[in-house]
Order: structure tokens, then C-alpha cells, then sequence
């Protein structure tokens, strides 16, 4: 409904708009809370993860009010991506010193495969090489054997959409890693073990997606793996659903969950792409991740008085964050915004609201479809 819509344009706004306006102004660092070895990350961490969540709205067509603010704020990413190319600017982006750079020039290397109008075409020429230069020496980082890998092939699915060029090792050896890494039931491991966390959704699923489909036609095999890959992102989704509780509340497992509702990236993502399982209603998928959006970003604490993210899941929480997250490192539950890049016409937004899987066995009045488990081979 419209009112959920307002709510979340609010909340992309409230996120982005003190990034983006500190960047373009030069005076991110300068008032960003962020100290210790991990500062030197702070720029190109903070800003990639916003823009890898509004992305999708900021590429789309739209009228009204809510197209003035998406247009202001398409010139500030611009203007702010400006800023952090400039290798004589405080702010400037750093690609390849230390090994934390690669991740982040993958979650920016995502942003302009899903905004190639806005933060790419747009860009003045001189800029958008200066991006191309940046992306490029990100290649001088090694992947760890994880997830890590996909950040190296995204970052070439961004210089071949942007410059025509890529490297095809990097790119196929991450997609068939992660086909070995392939555990069953819609689940890929961390590398060859399974992790009971949401990298599935942070980063394996949402990026092999999109990978696959910028090289559909690069590589012969694709289309198939590409299937495979659908198929298992829509029964992830439709367990991501079902771990959204009656409140809004979720599982507090794994590492990273000060991500907040980035949590959920993947069955946006799925909404997004017109490509939710057929036991999911869009309208539910809405109502779900409105009521994880309230959850997480309305407790007490959740913003510092300077408007900055507060580590933490349910408010300032920072026991609840690993060594590496920082302030700039929260800023990926922007993640969880990718339907926003779904026209206010369309059924996820103007569908009456619908209740959603628990909500609906919780009620004790409404009977549901049990769950079943994806099977992609002949069992015993």
C-alpha cells in the first residue's frame, strides 16, 4: 500500500541521504564515527553499501514527489561518487590496500549492475574511467575461499557492462565454485562448509543472480546453471519468509548481523526480479519485510544522536558486532530496500495487505500449505 511505500522511501531516505550528502560535500570522514585500522575502509564501505541497496529505485522510471527525491539523490551518488574517485580527496575510495577493499568494490560493482543508467551511463567520462581504474585495482587483492570469490566476479560483471572488458577466469571459477558449494534444499555453503548465518542472502545468492545474468551470453553453460540457480534462490526466499516472525522479529544467527534487515536481500531481490515462488503472494512478501523494516530500525538507539547507524540488531547492540563491523559496515542492511526498484503500481506495492506465513499458523485460526524441501536429484 502506499503508506508501507512512504515508510520505506523514508527509511532509504534517512539512511542514505547523510552518506551521500557528507560524501559529495567532502566531509564524510570528517564526521563519519569511525576510527582504528579499519578507518582507511570507512569511504568506499560505507558508500558501496548504500548505493548496492537503493540502486534499483534510483534506476527507475517514476513520477511525483517521490521522482524529485529519487532524482536529488541520483545527482548527490553521482556527485558523491565524484568525490571518492578523486585520489586527491580525503574521502577517496580505496581499492587495494589492505584485503577489505575487494568487498566493497564488489557491493559497488553490484550497485551499477543494478543502476547502469544512473551510476554509470551519467557519469562524465573522465569519472566513469576513473570507476573502471578503481574496480580494476581491486583485482590485486586475493579472494579468500568463500564467498569472497563472488565479489571478484561481480566486479568483473561491472567492468564488462561499463567498459566491455572482464576477465573470464574470474568469473567462471566463482559461478562453478559455488555450484561444488551447492548444499541442497536451496542452500549454498560458505566455501565447503555450511554456515547457519545469512551470507546466503548478504552476498552468495543475491550476486550468483546477477552474475549469471549479465554473462547468459558470454558463456555457453550458463543458461542451465542459470535455471539452477533461480530455483534455488526462490526456495531460499520462501524460507526466508517462513524465518520472519509474527512481530517482525528473526533468528539472531551467524556472523554480520548487525546487517540488520539485509538479512532479507535475497527474497527482495526475488520480489524485484518477478520471480517469487508460487506459494508466496507479493502483498505478504511486502507485509513480511515491512514488519522486519519496523523491527530493526525502530528500537531505541538504532541511530547515535548525529543520525549515524549504531551496530547492533535491535537497537545499539555492539557486542552483537565481529572485529569488523564498524559504523560504515551496518550500512549494508540498505540491502533490504531492493523493492523499492518495483513501481508504486505494481501488485507488491498495490495489492491489499495479505498476512504472511507465520503470522497465518500463528493465528491458530488459518490453516497454511506445509513446507517442502527442494529436491534436485532422485532420492533413496
Amino acid at each position: 500500500m502506499v503508506y508501507e511505500r512512504d515508510y520505506w522511501i523514508a527509511v532509504l531516505e534517512r539512511i542514505s541521504r547523510p552518506v551521500l550528502e557528507h560524501l559529495a560535500a567532502g566531509t564524510l570522514l570528517e564526521h563519519l564515527p569511525t576510527a582504528g585500522p579499519r578507518a582507511k575502509y570507512a569511504s568506499l564501505e560505507i558508500t558501496a553499501r548504500v548505493l548496492v541497496g537503493i540502486a534499483p529505485w534510483l534506476e527507475l522510471a517514476i513520477e511525483g514527489s517521490e521522482a524529485e527525491l529519487r532524482r536529488e539523490l541520483a545527482e548527490l551518488a553521482r556527485k558523491a561518487l565524484g568525490v571518492g574517485l578523486d585520489s586527491t580527496s580525503p574521502d577517496r575510495f580505496n581499492f587495494d590496500d589492505g584485503d577489505q577493499p575487494l568487498v566493497d568494490a564488489g557491493f559497488l560493482a553490484h550497485a551499477v549492475l543494478r543502476a547502469p543508467t544512473e551510476l554509470a551511463e551519467k557519469l562524465d567520462p573522465s569519472l566513469k574511467a576513473r570507476l573502471v581504474e578503481g574496480l580494476i585495482r581491486s583485482r590485486q587483492i586475493r579472494p579468500y575461499f568463500c564467498n569472497w570469490l563472488l565479489f571478484s566476479a561481480v566486479v568483473e560483471a561491472a567492468l564488462f557492462r561499463i567498459a566491455g572488458q572482464y576477465d573470464p577466469v574470474r568469473v567462471d571459477y566463482a559461478v562453478r565454485q559455488h555450484e561444488q558449494w551447492y548444499l541442497g534444499d536451496g542452500t549454498y555453503g560458505d566455501g565447503p562448509e555450511l554456515h547457519w548465518d545469512y551470507y546466503n542472502s548478504f552476498v552468495i545468492q543475491p550476486m550468483l543472480l546477477d552474475i549469471v545474468d549479465t554473462f547468459a551470453s558470454e558463456f555457453s553453460d550458463f543458461q542451465e546453471i542459470r535455471a539452477r540457480i533461480v530455483r534455488r534462490a526462490q526456495r531460499y526466499a520462501a524460507v526466508q519468509e517462513r524465518l520472519i516472525a509474527p512481530d517482525g522479529s528473526f533468528p539472531s544467527l551467524g556472523r554480520s548481523i548487525a546487517y540488520r534487515f539485509g538479512a532479507f536481500q535475497l527474497l527482495g531481490q526475488m520480489a524485484l526480479r518477478d520471480q517469487l515462488p508460487p506459494e508466496l503472494k507479493p502483498a505478504q512478501v511486502r507485509t513480511a519485510l515491512t514488519a522486519v523494516l519496523k523491527r530493526t530500525m525502530e528500537a531505541p538507539g538504532t541511530f547515535d544522536e548525529q543520525g549515524w547507524l549504531t551496530i547492533g540488531l535491535c537497537g545499539h547492540q555492539p557486542t552483537l558486532g565481529e572485529p569488523y563491523i564498524t559504523t560504515a559496515s551496518t550500512y549494508l542492511c540498505a540491502a533490504g530496500l531492493l523493492p523499492l526498484g518495483l513501481a508504486p503500481t505494481h501488485e507488491f506495492w498495490s495489492a491489499p495487505p495479505l498476512p504472511f506465513t507465520s503470522q497465518r499458523i500463528w493465528s491458530g485460526c488459518q490453516d497454511v500449505t506445509a513446507d517442502r524441501a527442494l529436491q534436485e536429484a532422485k532420492q533413496c
